[in-house]
Parts: C-alpha cells; structure tokens; sequence
C-alpha cells in the first residue's frame, strides 16, 4: 500500500491527529500537544495513517525539498507528542536555538566528520540498551536533489532489528502521512526500491528536487 493510498482511506472529518498506542515512546507534555495541534491547524495540515504499537521503530521522513518540511513534520511531532531523536545538519543548533532543538531531540551532526560516520554504530547500541526508542531520520539526508538515498537509516533499522516506519509530507494534500511499518533485510537495494515505491504520487514543496 502506497502512503497516497493510506491518506484516501482518512476520514474528510478525521482528527488532526491519530490517536498514538500506548507502547510508543511519548513525551507526556499537555503542551506540546496544544502547541502542535493549533500550528498544524493553522497551517491547514493534518496527520493521517497509524503507529504500530511497538516501542521502537525508525521512522523516515520524505520528501525533504524545502526548510517548510522541518516545520511541518516540527508541529506533527509536538501533536503526537512523540518522543523521539533526529539529527540535524550542525549549523542549526546555533545559540539559542540550538538549546531548543536539543531538548525536543535534536542532535547535530557534521556531515563528513568522523562522528557523522559513527552515527549507525551509536544508535545501534542506543536501540539494544534501551527499552523504548523513536529514531527519524531523512534518509535523502539533503534539501537538494540526490539520485541515491543514503543507506544510514536502513543499517541502523536492521543493526537494531526494528522496523522503519514511513511518513510522507504531501503538500497538495497539506498531510503528514503515517505508512505501514517495513521490515528491514539485507538486501539493501530490494528495500530501498520497494520503500520508495510506497512514496509514488507523494507531492513536495519542490518536486523537482525529489
């Protein structure tokens, strides 16, 4: 099932967000709950599809074309109050939003350190020493346009045996579209093209750039 198809099966009067299982890593703030909901409301977007009820997953996030991605997927992470790390390119995380960014998840990474790649290593261990855990990760990894998808996020996902789930920002639709959970295996290239495929029709700020 594509993540378009996921969005047409939404109720016109659906919530502007779904209902989270219990077993997803939450953040417990009424706050940021209200905070989300309105900016999405104001925004016109909605969150569509469902988690699995599981208490860890990788979660990718696409297309990315544009800043507007961020503050979108930005007011659908405080709505479903999720409690999740990302990483983010290290000149965002300048002073003082770098103290924010850091306390809603964020992790600045310097693309072509040595850190940047030790990050599947890192997060690995981070999944097998913890009991819940949210990762998202855009797995082009750029606003610009790439031929290819860096394989970070599909090594982590089976690294740490969990799922990756799917998310789509649709600017036509103004939806955050949750997918059905993937199960990694190691045929990288296989899933990366059938990942992709549930991503055919999705609408970006600048399609010419996905």
């Amino acid at each position: 099932m594509t993540l378009l198809d996921t969005a047409a099966q939404a109720p016109i009067d659906a919530p502007v967000v779904p209902a989270v299982p219990s077993a997803i890593p939450r953040r417990g703030s009424a706050l940021g709950r209200l905070v989300g909901r309105v900016g999405l409301s104001l925004f016109g977007w909605k969150v569509v599809g469902s988690f699995p009820d599981l208490p860890k997953a990788l979660i990718i996030v696409a297309p990315h074309t544009s800043n507007w991605d961020f503050i979108a997927g930005f007011w659908a992470y405080l709505a479903l109050d999720l409690h999740a790390n990302w990483f983010g390119k290290h000149t965002l995380f300048v002073w003082p939003f770098g103290v924010i960014l850091r306390r809603f998840g964020g992790i600045p990474v310097h693309r072509e350190s040595r850190v940047a790649r030790q990050v599947v290593d890192v997060y690995v261990e981070a999944y097998q020493s913890r009991d819940r855990m949210l990762l998202a990760i855009a797995p082009e990894g750029t606003r610009r346009r790439v031929e290819e998808w860096k394989s970070g996020f599909h090594r982590i996902a089976l690294g740490a045996g969990v799922p990756i789930v799917p998310v789509a920002l649709d600017y036509r639709l103004s939806r955050v579209i949750v997918g059905e959970p993937f199960v990694p295996t190691s045929d990288w290239e296989l899933d990366v093209m059938q990942i992709k495929a549930r991503y055919a029709g999705v609408t970006p700020k600048h399609p010419h750039l996905f």
